[in-house]
């Protein structure tokens, strides 16, 4: 069974959630995530219908590495939520005011 490594609170930074954020389509990712409740599978959030699934693997990972999401494993999908509330305590605000910015773009 697959594990996956999720950072502690403590030990998310500014600069891996800044890295996992600069890229287009883990903006996209993170927005598709932000707008549903509850877990969303990687194909559901996925910004390309065509993406190879090797690269939005890669964009997840990076997610994940950085504290943004929490992935489970649901039958043959990866379940995925994003750890706003984790996120919030340890940056107030920072999540929704790159998320708005990037809007604007």
């Amino acid at each position: 069974m697959v594990q996956f490594v999720h950072p502690s609170k403590e030990d998310i930074t500014l600069e891996g959630l800044l890295g996992a954020l600069a890229d287009p389509m883990r903006l996209q990712i993170m927005r598709s995530l932000m707008n549903v409740e509850g877990c969303m599978s990687c194909s559901e959030a996925a910004p390309c219908p065509n993406m190879a699934k090797s690269t939005l693997s890669h964009h997840f990972r990076m997610l994940r590495e950085a504290g943004l999401i929490r992935t489970t494993k649901k039958g043959v999908e990866n379940q995925n939520i994003v750890r706003a509330e984790e996120i919030n305590e340890r940056f107030p605000g920072l999540l929704a005011l790159i998320l708005d910015l990037s809007k604007a773009k």
